[in-house]
């Protein structure tokens, strides 16, 4: 699919993209391709407002032997109020709302930089066994012709706050595709529909910092969050409203536990640690 047309925004302020979101009209531009699950680019406007975003419908969604059918939206936007409410905001502004092909998840779209050029690079395949200063190793990778290198990601805080987020919401499809670098530098990840399973299910290309002890400003942070989840606040209201009771209860014992061993999660050996394809 082309690149899509900028439409810039005429006046509308970072304090209010819920709204039109919410409000908004729909009108579909065209369809995302190479996507498991119907994404639909779109423009949303709202009295003189006009953005883009990503829509997302559930009656687009293909069922999953792991995960209820019809709840993958619902996902979407649970990834979005936790994202929130960690106050790094990594993830879009995301909603649940009536769209053109029935209720869905609607996402503000991300620009990304003016060219590729201005992208910082944040995921690289390098010879050798060590990779390097910067960068974090995550393992070998099968290159063809019996090569292998070996798969990095940038030591990067923006990135180790997205892998603390991914252990939260127990995200099992952290692709470097989903890695968005807005003009500015922002980094937003995207596409979180299997999240927040009741088992362990976290897939990532992030796992650089495995077994490394968490920061100061994470403890903090999912401590925060612990308080924020605790049974009968708005947060946990919320999530009540999006996924199941077992899981809300699995997403309290996560937070709960990375505050208790302080460190970053290591793969389970019970799940593959990596999605595929990683991009």
């Amino acid at each position: 699919m082309p690149a899509p047309e900028r439409i810039p925004s005429r006046s509308l302020t970072d304090a209010d993209p819920l709204t039109l979101l919410t409000e908004g009209t729909i009108t579909v531009l065209g369809q995302v391709g190479g996507a498991s699950n119907a994404v639909l680019h779109c423009t949303v406007a709202y009295e003189g407002e006009e953005r883009l975003c990503a829509y997302k419908p559930v009656a687009g969604e293909q069922p999953l032997w792991d995960f209820p059918d019809g709840t993958l939206a619902q996902r979407e936007v649970a990834a979005y109020e936790v994202s929130r409410a960690t106050g790094w905001d990594l993830v879009p502004p995301t909603v649940l709302r009536d769209g053109p092909y029935g209720q869905g998840m609607c996402q503000l779209w991300i620009d990304g930089p003016p060219s590729e050029e201005d992208a910082p690079e944040l995921l690289a395949l390098v010879e050798g066994e060590e990779p390097g200063d910067g960068w974090k190793a995550v393992g070998f990778a099968d290159v063809g012709e019996g090569k292998t290198a070996l798969l990095v990601h940038a030591d990067d805080v923006r990135l180790r706050r997205l892998a603390v987020l991914d252990a939260v919401i127990n995200n099992g499809d952290r692709k470097g595709g989903h890695l968005l670098t807005a003009p500015g530098g922002r980094l937003f990840g995207i596409d979180h529909g299997v999240t927040f399973n009741a088992d362990d299910k976290l897939r990532t290309l992030l796992w650089g910092w495995a077994g490394e002890p968490l920061t100061e400003e994470a403890l903090a942070v999912l401590g925060r969050l612990a308080g924020e989840l605790a049974p009968g606040t708005a947060l946990a209201t919320r999530m009540a409203e999006l996924i199941t009771s077992a899981e809300l209860e699995a997403l309290r014992q996560r937070v709960a536990g990375l505050v208790k061993s302080a460190v970053h999660p290591q793969p389970s050996g019970q799940w593959p640690p990596i999605p595929w394809p990683p991009v």
